[in-house]
């Protein structure tokens, strides 16, 4: 199978069909990032929303220099909030620790639920310890996806600490929330948390049983 040259995905880039757009921008997949970004670029404003998170998630797999600076203005001042989510998101999947900062900030300040919930999900991609505060507070949040993410993410920077204030969740009415809970437990060594991942093992939801049973495995295979 032949790949598109760069010289034909820019110029597919500008045509008018939305749908010739979006499969240029997908066909950057096999491009290197720094072929890649400059024409990811071309789109960042496309008129076409679909294409723009198109983008914005590509930065994101595309890292460069210029990914980052452009991330968090598009975070810090695009007024579609899908777009700041996307921005968000990609932050995280460039694994730049500088992107600590302005996650924490679009977390506390942004009004939309999405855009924290992408910046929570991220500040656990990131793996930085210092989102422990901000990830404990996410867990009061009135949105069950938020408190889901918060959880997740507290596995992923392995905030031992946490245990007490993510196992009120045991019983959740909300299954997800309970398999985020059981797969965060296998990161997080101690005894509360090997308690809960035998008590999580015989729930009725398959999903959390499954998840309880993995997380025992690792905790004894790291132990």
């Amino acid at each position: 199978m032949t790949h598109p040259s760069l010289e034909n995905i820019g110029a597919q880039l500008e045509s008018p069909n939305s749908r010739d757009r979006m499969l240029a921008l997908a066909s950057l997949r096999e491009v290197s990032a720094d072929d890649a970004v400059p024409l990811i670029k071309k789109v960042l404003d496309d008129e076409n929303l679909q294409i723009r998170s198109m983008a914005v998630f590509a930065l994101g797999l595309k890292p460069t220099e210029e990914c980052f600076p452009i991330l968090v203005k598009l975070l810090e001042t695009d007024p579609d909030y899908g777009i700041r989510a996307d921005a968000a998101g990609a932050l995280g999947y460039l694994c730049d620790i500088r992107g600590f900062e302005p996650l924490v900030r679009a977390f506390y300040e942004d009004t939309d639920w999405l855009v924290r919930f992408s910046a929570a999900v991220s500040l656990g991609n990131l793996k930085d310890p210092r989102a422990f505060d901000v990830l404990v507070r996410a867990l009061d949040s009135e949105e069950v996806v938020l408190q889901q993410a918060a959880i997740a993410a507290l596995g992923e920077i392995k905030a031992v600490g946490a245990v007490d204030q993510i196992l009120r969740f045991a019983q959740s009415d909300d299954w997800l929330v309970r398999q985020r809970l059981a797969e965060a437990l296998g990161h997080l060594p101690s005894e509360k948390s090997l308690s809960a991942l035998n008590y999580l093992e015989k729930d009725r939801h398959p999903h959390v049983a499954t998840a309880a049973t993995i997380s025992l495995k690792r905790l004894s295979e790291n132990n």
